[in-house]
């Protein structure tokens, strides 16, 4: 026979009901308010660019400039924005063809559920949307983890990518206890449920700290401060950035078996003080590994390089230009 005390009592069936109606009053507060966000955010910031329909998905993509194209590939969890934000996207429209994608699921581009969109599968869904767009020979610029779409297209269309230039990349298996929890929003059902309610909102409260890790040991510049926050922060979005955590790890296993086989120009740009991707185990062991590659380590420089250095990232790409001439 159980002990009483393990048994339930009235008093606890009194107050489990009334705690089961608070907490799904609260969900459906938080539904309400996201939703709200949602509209809120993509009324005020439209749609920047074009959009092209590939493979039967709908990418949105930003063209500025005249000239040999750069391909440019944002981050986990931000979209093609943080390239104007940067400077970056100015300074390369000045001499070239520039060429920003929402990457699938972030920003305005779509992220079907039907695949599993492995770096591999953004890879080549964005070499077919620029033959769409006429785009020849292109050098490709990642960031963060889009280097690893980066590499995945030089890798699968060695004869198409001209060069690649990386930066702030992660290139190899490590643990990420960060990556694990960042993937819950991915998670079927319950995932789908927190997305849709709590997620966004403790995403906002802890983003002004995820912001600061991202540029320390810089100060946060104020041009960033213009990224709208909710176009991050929405289900879709927080959805596809989950997924994208969840695969770096084994992503980078997968394709540094397959480092040896990179030819083509490369570049290097890392910031000494990451604290996202690690600069020497990341970026400075993959300069080891491909020997002709050329690295630039940017001395108290965080994660986001692109702000801190924008025209040392050019400087590096027109050399990329002039070694794959």
């Amino acid at each position: 026979m159980y002990p009483t005390m393990l048994l339930p009592t009235r008093r606890a069936k009194q107050w489990r009901t009334p705690a089961l109606f608070a907490a799904a009053a609260g969900l459906a507060a938080a539904f309400v308010v996201v939703q709200a966000k949602k509209k809120s955010v993509e009324e005020k910031y439209p749609p920047a660019g074009k959009f092209i329909d590939v493979d039967g998905v709908r990418l949105h993509y930003i063209e500025r400039g005249e000239g040999p194209a750069l391909v440019l590939l944002h981050g986990n969890g931000l979209f093609a924005d943080d390239f104007a934000l940067s400077g970056l996207m100015e300074q390369a429209a000045r001499t070239h063809r520039v060429i920003a994608f929402d990457r699938p699921g972030f920003g305005y581009s779509e992220r079907p559920s039907h695949t599993s969109w492995t770096p591999e599968a953004q890879a080549k869904l964005l070499y077919n949307a620029l033959h769409e767009l006429r785009v020849e020979r292109p050098i490709v610029v990642g960031h963060s983890l889009g280097t690893q779409v980066a590499l995945a297209m030089a890798l699968d269309y060695p004869r198409y990518v001209r060069a690649i230039a990386l930066v702030g990349g992660y290139f190899y298996p490590s643990t990420r206890i960060d990556a694990a929890l960042a993937s819950m929003p991915a998670l079927p059902v319950l995932g789908h449920a927190y997305r849709y309610t709590l997620a966004p909102l403790v995403g906002r409260m802890l983003w002004p700290a995820l912001v600061k890790q991202m540029f320390l040991p810089e100060k946060t510049p104020e041009r960033f401060d213009r990224l709208p926050v909710w176009m991050t922060l929405r289900p879709g979005q927080l959805k596809a950035a989950a997924s994208d955590s969840s695969m770096m790890v084994p992503t980078a296993e997968r394709l540094s078996k397959r480092y040896a086989e990179i030819t083509m120009p490369v570049a290097l740009i890392a910031g000494s003080g990451d604290l996202v991707a690690d600069a020497k185990s990341n970026s400075g062991r993959l300069h080891q590994e491909i020997s002709h590659s050329e690295l630039t380590m940017e001395e108290g420089v965080g994660h986001m390089a692109h702000y801190a250095a924008p025209e040392r990232i050019m400087a590096a790409v027109e050399k990329l230009a002039t070694q794959a001439a």
